[in-house]
């Protein structure tokens, strides 16, 4: 089965690109790493405990108000069950203050190994059902190390950061311009992503299917387009064929994993080094 990373900066279209990738013609079970993040921190979980417990002193709007619709038995329960205040915390933990990326790898050290192993949950669910391909939408893929078991990036960008920052502040219109200008910039520039995705195809090439990059600075019909020859790409060097050989060959397609793995880790100390040369010449 093939693993199909999408990723992308905040606002350059990763969502609409996975809604394409679900509906027709092409089908694709997705999932959801943003899904899967908010379940980890579900009330009652391991993950919303760690996160209260860290975050909760210092963050007196950390959880929403209580539910005041009960007779009032049972509000110390309420009390520890009361969903996270998301803005509340995404206030604390974006931005580029040494405080912030602080409190922001505290956070990801708490969610990130839950929905890793949720993320394997669903791909083994995907591969016994006979799927083909599956998306990864992971917005942190490259930060969070998973596109090492990818065996295709997809890479969401926009040439123009000013178009990012406006396609955020419509999309929440709540966010003040600092807000908006803390998010973006608290993520890895989508340059950075995109360069990387082409890195892998071989020394930044865009040729090859193991890292693509679909532009969306235009409507939605010019991103349907760009998904469409996206995956026309990827089907013509992971045809289907090949992976219902591997579903019905579990031997090769145990070998097969493990070449990948092997290439993405090469490729992975490879681009590393690249940036160690670049930055010991400035």
């Amino acid at each position: 089965m093939l693993i199909i990373g999408l990723t992308g900066s905040i606002a350059t279209g990763k969502s609409t690109v996975s809604r394409l990738l679900s509906s027709p013609p092409h089908n694709l079970p997705i999932i959801d790493a943003d899904l899967l993040a908010r379940k980890v921190v579900e009330p009652g979980t391991p993950g919303y405990r760690a996160i209260v417990e860290y975050f909760g002193p210092s963050t007196p709007d950390l959880l929403l108000p209580a539910d005041n619709s009960s007779d009032g038995s049972d509000s110390k329960q309420q009390q520890q069950l009361r969903p996270l205040n998301r803005a509340a915390l995404g206030r604390r933990v974006f931005g580029d203050s040494e405080e912030r990326k602080r409190d922001r790898m505290v956070l990801n050290k708490i969610v990130h190994p839950a929905v890793r192993w949720e993320v394997y949950k669903a791909l083994a669910y995907h591969y016994l059902c006979g799927q083909w391909a599956v998306v990864l939408d992971v917005p942190l893929l490259f930060e969070s190390g998973m596109d090492v078991i990818c065996g295709t990036v997809m890479v969401v960008g926009v040439q123009d950061p000013a178009v990012q920052m406006q396609r955020l502040r419509a999309r929440d219109p709540h966010l003040t311009a600092e807000d908006a200008e803390n998010r973006v910039r608290s993520q890895v520039d989508v340059r950075e992503k995109v360069e990387k995705a082409r890195f892998r195809n071989g020394g930044g090439q865009d040729k090859g299917a193991r890292g693509i990059v679909v532009w969306n600075d235009g409507d939605k019909a010019d991103l349907t387009r760009e998904v469409d020859k996206a995956m026309q790409t990827i089907q013509q060097y992971s045809p289907r064929w090949w992976s219902w050989l591997l579903l019905i060959a579990p031997p090769l397609g145990v070998a097969a994993a493990v070449w990948n793995m092997a290439v993405n880790f090469f490729l992975q100390r490879s681009w590393d080094q690249k940036k160690k040369r670049e930055k010991a010449s400035l």
